[in-house]
């Protein structure tokens, strides 16, 4: 891949620049000393992967990623002295399109296999085949009376964070539905972002463990790297299969086993991110007689995964971040 370096200090960049230099796969493109101008080097030549400082002279990283997702997005991860010591300028960043963080490498190396593990992971992401509608076996749900309970099932990636308080913001603590969120992100960050969400809505946020019961009014997230899934007894359980997802969690895994397993009411919701994890979920909730809603293109950070749901004809819907709410608290109105 193609590496571009935006950072305002010498030494960060050095270490940076001998962390490439370890990695023979990928080339420096440009390097850039603030946001500003790394959003200019970016319109003339556009890298695979630019990793972002947070704090920096002229323009800071968060409004450089959000200034670049809007004009010629491209692959960011955000690299800061420290991510736990940035918690709320991480998320911001994750919220403008971001897709992952991680701490710079220190001048003796130390974090360097960390970094490239991060970018060898956002390398296949980025190569990731669009989505194809292979048709795989739909397994129904069990045939019974009238639905029983509500479940709004949820996926985000690149710029979710934000889109996610955004639109849970439309709904109060007594909503008679449950909902599950699947946002790609490292599992260091899921105490995180669970506690900063938390702070922005009005439903309790917290992560999903084994064996957890889907409560009306409560918002749960992955805890974990291994893929969220809804079991036959309606409970959430995390697997390691499919071991070789890029995704992680998989927000396709989560959505074909709420088509395979919920027995209640459901609606699935896509919202902005990189590559087309979830479409095919999503196909397969709607198969289900799911309501499928995707976000649209010009509320969008990244308009990815969207794109892809809308084009396999996953989404029954196509709106605004704004309608999302409102459109999801109709359907579960008397």
């Amino acid at each position: 891949m193609r590496i571009a370096l935006v950072n305002d200090l010498g030494l960060a960049l050095e270490a940076l620049t001998r962390v490439l230099a370890r990695a023979p796969q990928h080339q420096l493109a440009w390097t850039a000393r603030d946001g500003a101008e790394a959003v200019r080097r970016c319109a003339e030549d556009r890298p695979d992967l630019i990793l972002m400082d947070l704090m920096m002279p002229v323009m800071d990283g968060v409004e450089a990623t959000r200034r670049i997702m809007a004009a010629t997005p491209c692959a960011i991860l955000v690299v800061t002295a420290s991510v736990d010591g940035s918690t709320s300028r991480v998320f911001d960043a994750l919220g403008a399109g971001a897709l992952d963080a991680v701490n710079t490498p220190g001048p003796t190396g130390q974090g360097a296999e960390a970094l490239l593990t991060k970018i060898e992971m956002l390398g296949r992401l980025i190569r990731v085949d669009p989505v194809k509608d292979s048709k795989p076996p739909f397994t129904a749900r069990p045939a019974g009376g009238a639905p029983r309970r509500w479940l709004f099932a949820i996926g985000a990636s690149a710029g979710g964070p934000a889109a996610l308080a955004t639109m849970l913001k439309g709904f109060t603590p007594d909503l008679a539905a449950a909902i599950v969120v699947v946002q790609h992100l490292d599992e260091s960050f899921a105490a995180g972002l669970a506690e900063w969400l938390g702070q922005q809505i009005a439903l309790p946020v917290w992560l999903a463990k084994d064996g957890d019961e889907l409560t009306p009014g409560t918002v749960l997230l992955p805890g974990r790297d291994d893929h969220l899934v809804l079991t036959p007894r309606g409970t959430l359980a995390y697997r390691r299969e499919p071991a070789d997802y890029v995704y992680r969690p998989s927000v396709d895994v989560f959505f074909e086993s709420v088509a395979n397993h919920w027995t209640g009411a459901a609606a699935g919701v896509i919202l902005t991110g990189m590559g087309s994890d979830g479409a095919k979920g999503l196909k397969k909730m709607r198969e289900a007689r799911f309501t499928t809603i995707a976000q649209d293109r010009a509320t969008c950070a990244v308009y990815g995964m969207p794109k892809a749901a809308a084009e396999l004809g996953a989404a029954e819907r196509v709106l605004p971040l704004g309608r999302i709410a409102p459109a999801l608290q109709q359907l579960i109105s008397p």
